[in-house]
């Protein structure tokens, strides 16, 4: 008996195997080099911008929450007043703003009221677990004297954030400078450049030399702890910071900041309330 033929196709060759054997013994399509890692930075861009509109929505909101920050003079004119201090206070001097800027905020004059670089590095920090690196702008801790003092906490770090950002909008930078020096405490008793200048060299804001511009400017981050009265050493070493900042930002050479370094900070205080009105050397007087 004969055995029967095996099926044919269309084609007319025998049809050994199923389509889905077919199937499994056909050779895998090759993607072109790089293919995926195509596709995961694609994929990365898509998250990132998504991200960042999110941000943006979410600051939009923020700062039609926040209030407006027309009222700042008022808020320092009552907060000098509150403390006996001089109203208005003299524009920050050269001097001064510049050790202020170079150890606070060296972004200062080219930010938009807040530091996007500082805050990624405070985020950065929180991530490793390395705690607060600090990044708050000179406007965002103006903010916080003028607006949230009371208000400690993650939330009031965020308010201060908008309120900076509406601070630049609103005002100069020699503005903020001022109403800034208006308002800081400077240890010892004095609120004020006015008071701090007189209080702790008996000399005017504008007379201030480097050395005592850079002491001054350490002072406004931890006053009480940094007070050259009463901590002289620590006072001495914020001077050096604030002087190697700004070397560092390029407003002094490394030789003018030895020159500054060479005036002792002892004989320096040593002459406090003397050459200014005793109204503002000695706020308790008032």
């Amino acid at each position: 008996m004969r055995k029967p033929a095996p099926a044919k196709s269309r084609a007319g060759a025998p049809n050994t195997f199923s389509l889905a054997a077919d199937d499994l013994f056909r050779p895998r399509r090759r993607h072109r080099p790089g293919y995926k890692l195509f596709r995961w930075v694609r994929r990365a861009v898509a998250v990132t911008a998504a991200l960042v509109m999110l941000a943006l929505i979410n600051f939009g909101a923020l700062l039609l929450l926040t209030p407006s920050v027309g009222d700042a003079g008022k808020l320092v004119r009552a907060q000098d007043l509150a403390h006996h201090a001089a109203y208005p206070g003299p524009p920050a001097p050269h001097r001064f703003g510049a050790s202020l800027v170079a150890t606070e905020d060296h972004r200062f004059y080219a930010e938009p009221g807040v530091d996007p670089f500082a805050i990624g590095r405070v985020a950065l920090a929180k991530l490793s677990g390395r705690g607060d690196q600090g990044g708050a702008t000179l406007y965002q801790q103006l903010a916080k004297l003028l607006y949230t003092r009371a208000s400690p906490g993650v939330a009031a770090k965020v308010e201060q954030v908008a309120l900076g950002v509406k601070l630049d909008m609103t005002y100069g930078k020699a503005q903020i400078l001022q109403m800034y020096a208006s308002v800081a405490y400077f240890g010892h008793g004095f609120y004020g450049l006015s008071a701090a200048s007189c209080g702790y060299f008996g000399e005017r804001p504008a007379k201030l030399s480097w050395a005592q511009a850079a002491m001054l400017a350490g002072l406004v981050q931890a006053p009480s702890a940094d007070d050259p009265l009463t901590h002289p050493a620590v006072a001495r070493a914020r001077e050096v910071h604030v002087l190697g900042r700004l070397v560092a930002t390029h407003m002094l050479t490394g030789a003018e900041a030895t020159v500054a370094l060479g005036q002792p900070l002892l004989r320096l205080v040593a002459k406090a309330g003397k050459g200014c009105d005793r109204t503002l050397s000695n706020p308790a007087a008032r």
